[in-house]
């Protein structure tokens, strides 16, 4: 109809383009005003105040996909800085066994050195190799031979006493036989009586002292030393200590065992001494007396010049 207006609710407001321009303009008015005075930093606080929990709930799911992937990655490092730790831990005790052996090494041969200076005679440091085959002997081969000046029967020794005798020469290594060998023997003295005797290898790492009457002056703590007179063995060098005495009236001789002085069998270096000075020769023998037909004896005359 004509003249007819629209109702109220339908009524047309502003142009679009106005109303831009009006709110930029507001817009600008309040950021400039906020600039210059500050008055909207209170209405902002309480706003992320209100929004901080939106804000966890929204970053919570990659928190939890980074907090895992990061403990598992640290899980993984620390398991492999474990095996790391575990495996130089092992070094380092193989390392420290091998420092303590090469400490007690060291210490055995500057005695072994400090032993070498005191003999009067020509000395070869050697090593001992190996056993022998034979298990119920007590025999090592050692690392210096004939070409090293090492000579069958030879006395061996460590920095404390004795310890066996060279059985064997081979080239480039000896045998050892030690004094705990069933069939070594020895001449020794008892230091504090004097008495001479023989001191035999038990078999067992053990020697013994034997054919002593079962009075002789042996105690138990008697220390054994070499008599040097079998021309082999240097006097004086120390064997064993007596470790008891079994009396028995109703045998002839004692027994008397015998514990090693020296380190019989442990170390690894021993002291391969050389052969004393020639000792002069023996004065001659009287000839044995020869008997007649008729029983009478007479002595035969002495060995002429």
């Amino acid at each position: 109809m004509v003249g007819h207006s629209p109702p109220p609710f339908f009524k047309r407001g502003p142009a679009p383009l106005a109303k831009l321009v009006f709110f930029v303009t507001v817009s600008l008015a309040l950021l400039v005003s906020d600039l210059n005075l500050r008055y909207l930093d209170a209405f902002r606080q309480g706003l992320s105040v209100l929004a901080y929990p939106l804000q966890m709930a929204a970053a919570t799911p990659a928190d939890f996909v980074r907090n895992a992937s990061n403990y598992f990655a640290s899980l993984v490092r620390l398991q492999i800085e474990n095996k790391e730790l575990k495996s130089k831990q092992l070094q380092g005790a193989e390392r420290l066994l091998r420092l303590d052996q090469i400490e007690q090494e060291n210490r055995h041969l500057r005695a072994l050195l400090d032993a070498r200076e005191r003999q009067p005679v020509k000395s070869v440091v050697a090593e001992i190799m190996y056993t022998a085959k034979d298990p119920f002997s007590r025999k090592v081969i050692l690392d210096k031979g004939a070409q090293a000046g090492v000579e069958p029967g030879q006395a061996v020794v460590d920095d404390v006493g004795v310890i066996g005798q060279i059985t064997r020469v081979f080239p480039m290594q000896s045998e050892l036989t030690l004094l705990t060998d069933k069939d070594q023997a020895i001449p020794v003295t008892i230091v504090r009586s004097g008495l001479r005797a023989v001191l035999f290898g038990s078999g067992n790492g053990l020697m013994e002292l034997r054919y002593l009457a079962a009075n002789a002056d042996v105690q138990p703590g008697d220390k054994v030393v070499t008599s040097g007179l079998d021309g082999v063995f240097l006097a004086g060098l120390p064997v064993a200590t007596v470790a008891r005495v079994e009396r028995d009236q109703a045998q002839t001789f004692a027994r008397i065992p015998c514990l090693p002085a020296a380190g019989v069998e442990q170390f690894s270096h021993v002291l391969v001494l050389g052969h004393r000075e020639s000792l002069p020769p023996r004065p001659p023998e009287p000839e044995v007396i020869n008997k007649g037909k008729g029983g009478k004896g007479r002595k035969a005359k002495a060995a002429k010049e």
